[in-house]
């Protein structure tokens, strides 16, 4: 089966790049959920929790901009991308830096700092909101085979139907 460049990363350099890319982001990013969800029931500013919430925030918005910073030198610019499959499973998870980062950076007071506590709550959460869908479109357009999506791995162009042809 073919695969898009998400999955192919997952698969090669066994067990690192699965380590790197997808097991350090998604414990982190599901602590950071867990931790949302009683900061924002208990609307807490302070506590064990909240403190938890704000550095697993902080950690892993940089850990992200790294892979981020990575992946745009080392591999994007040599991509043959595999068609729209591809491009929505590599896209989506890259774009997931721009959210993560203004987690990092509303937790650090660059962003957001004449805002009131509900406000950064909120705001907190739509980021973290954002980063959930674009990383599962990324998971779900990753683990397509691209041809599915109209890749062809030969080079043509795959047809768009299949009338009969005169």
């Amino acid at each position: 089966m073919n695969m898009t460049h998400y999955m192919e990363l997952l698969a090669v350099n066994q067990p690192w790049n699965l380590i790197i890319y997808m097991v350090i982001p998604v414990a982190l990013a599901e602590a950071l959920v867990a931790t949302e969800f009683f900061v924002v029931f208990n609307r807490a500013q302070a506590g064990t929790l909240r403190t938890l919430n704000k550095w697993l925030g902080i950690i892993l918005g940089f850990y992200f901009l790294g892979i981020f910073l990575n992946l745009m030198i080392t591999a994007v610019p040599n991509i043959a991308w595999r068609g729209a499959a591809d491009i929505l499973a590599v896209g989506s998870y890259l774009s997931g830096v721009i959210p993560l980062m203004g987690i990092a950076l509303l937790e650090l007071g660059v962003i957001g700092k004449d805002k009131k506590e509900d406000e950064k709550l909120k705001l907190h959460f739509i980021l973290l909101t954002v980063f959930l869908i674009v990383a599962h479109i990324a998971m779900v357009f990753g683990m397509v085979d691209p041809a599915i999506m109209g890749w062809n791995p030969g080079g043509a162009p795959a047809p768009l139907h299949h009338g009969h042809s005169q």
